[in-house]
């Protein structure tokens, strides 16, 4: 059993939650029993050491099960060593190090998508994370994350996609234009989410969703620069039919993203 907090293996392992160390080795920091079971079910390949306290592994039997079908070996830790190595402050006892796998956009493409998801600028972990879980959920086929978006092995954005990271395919660090471009090729639409535009509603009702499409959304903060809406097809509002002055970005992303799944299936 590891049982030493400041042994080199375990320092290896918290350097993970840092970018320097995540490009430097191509691996990335995987916590809690949920994100672990889906990358031994999904991607067991990815998974390069597994970490355990034994009290968590009683109380999740499947996936000592899984771990042996995938010849994933467990090293069990105290829990002072799980503590060191987690990013999170409580920690569920299970811990993984993964290989990082993005996806080109010529593999996304070559599958013919007719959903697919764009972030430009989107900074915010928990929300980049968010919304590639609601892209798995409503059968979106891809994302893209653009140069300047969040590193999508970032912790916090791992840890919000609960596992849906490893059921999408992810292409990273793409030039916005660039992505147009292949998009236009592909036949896809681009309809990107801002304030400034038409109603949702409106595009229903005229059929736009229907068409294969991919959604652009942009920072929290400030939305998308005219530079940016200027990629577009056409721009698409989220009305507001209350008093509230905005929606979170996750949110309006989880509205469009629904939108076109009901379009695309109706």
């Amino acid at each position: 059993m590891l049982d030493n907090p400041r042994s080199p293996r375990v320092r290896a392992v918290t350097k993970l939650a840092r970018k320097a160390a995540r490009s430097e080795t191509g691996l990335f920091l995987l916590e809690g029993p949920q994100s672990v079971a889906e990358a031994l079910q999904f991607r067991p390949e990815l998974v390069m050491e597994l970490y355990v306290t034994p009290t968590a592994l009683e109380r999740h039997p499947a996936i000592a099960h899984a771990a042996e079908e995938a010849e994933v070996d467990i090293d069990f830790v105290t829990e002072q060593v799980l503590d060191a190595m987690a990013d999170t402050v409580t920690p569920q006892g299970f811990i993984a190090v993964c290989r990082q796998f993005p996806t080109s956009i010529k593999d996304i493409l070559s599958a013919d998508p007719r959903l697919v998801v764009i972030l430009e600028e989107v900074r915010d972990p928990g929300n980049a994370g968010t919304i590639i879980r609601t892209a798995d959920a409503a059968g979106a086929d891809a994302v893209i994350l653009t140069g300047r978006s969040v590193d999508l092995y970032n912790p916090k954005v791992v840890r919000s996609t609960t596992g849906s990271i490893f059921h999408i395919p992810v292409a990273v660090d793409l030039e916005l234009e660039a992505v147009r471009a292949r998009l236009m090729e592909a036949g896809l639409q681009i309809l990107a989410a801002d304030v400034s535009g038409d109603d949702l509603l409106a595009a229903r009702t005229q059929g736009v969703l229907a068409a294969p499409t991919a959604w652009l959304f942009g920072n929290e903060a400030r939305g998308l620069t005219d530079e940016q809406l200027a990629v577009a097809d056409r721009v698409i509002q989220v009305p507001l039919y209350g008093h509230a002055e905005s929606i979170n970005l996750a949110m309006a992303a989880s509205v469009c993203l629904y939108e076109s799944a009901f379009a695309h299936r109706g």
